[in-house]
């Protein structure tokens, strides 16, 4: 089921939205402010734990598309998220070990965007995201996705860590991209595997990496060491692909 991308301001508008369930990426809210439905809605935004950003009245007017955001302003998801099992079933039926991509705070919508399409292309069974210090599903990445959106599920997880654990009791196995592991061409990455991205700075967080199996390096030739977020995947994928082909 696909959701308009849009900003939600006003707050009779952003408290309606919350209460008929719509998918709430994130809350603005200015910073200071202890009016009664302000309040309200703030409290409306952690039951369902969506992020809350307390901000200047100069950055509401600069993200409102009316003038009117009356103190907050709510963005709504471009898509609706699935769930992690809805992932692993979808692998049972295709009669395929279980391939998952987890993106550990890739913050660029281009590049969210790019892995999910080639999460596609390589047969991934679905993209995990965390739900914080992460771009969610905009509009920008839906059209850099190309489509694949439509195709591949995204989840959004509380904490990557602890989904890496409940997948490993699933009988998944976890590598992920780091220059210091081991060249990707000597490990087994066949079978049940979820590949781990790391953030476009610095890379996987060391909890999650800790988490995983096996860490791989891309061998690199040039001037430069270290590849974009989205390329980076690609290669790994490819290389799960060309193991499984065999």
């Amino acid at each position: 089921m696909r959701y308009e991308e849009f900003t939600i301001e006003g707050r009779n508008a952003v408290l309606e939205a919350f209460r008929s369930g719509k998918t709430i990426d994130r809350l603005f809210v200015l910073d200071g402010c202890k009016d009664g439905p302000v309040q309200t809605i703030v409290r409306e935004a952690r039951k369902h734990d969506t992020i809350i950003q307390f901000v200047a009245k100069e950055r509401l007017d600069q993200i409102s598309g009316t003038g009117h955001h009356q103190g907050v302003i709510a963005y709504a998801a471009a898509y609706e998220y699935a769930q992690v099992e809805d992932m692993l079933r979808a692998a049972e039926e295709k009669g395929e070990p279980p391939f998952l991509f987890l993106l550990d705070g890739i913050e660029d919508p281009h590049n969210l965007g790019a892995i999910i399409r080639t999460a596609n292309l390589a047969g991934a069974h679905g993209v995990i995201i965390p739900k914080r210090r992460a771009v969610g599903l905009t509009a920008t990445v839906a059209k850099t996705s190309a489509g694949a959106l439509n195709y591949t599920p995204v989840a959004k997880v509380t904490n990557l860590s602890a989904t890496i654990e409940e997948l490993k009791e699933k009988g998944l196995w976890f590598v992920c991209a780091d220059m210091g592991g081991e060249q990707m061409y000597r490990l087994n990455l066949k079978g049940p595997i979820g590949l781990v991205i790391g953030n476009e700075g610095d890379g996987v967080s060391r909890l999650v990496r800790e988490k995983c199996d096996m860490i791989a390096s891309i061998p690199m030739k040039g001037d430069i060491d270290s590849l974009n977020a989205s390329v980076a995947a690609g290669v790994l994928a490819y290389e799960i692909v060309r193991q499984r082909l065999q």
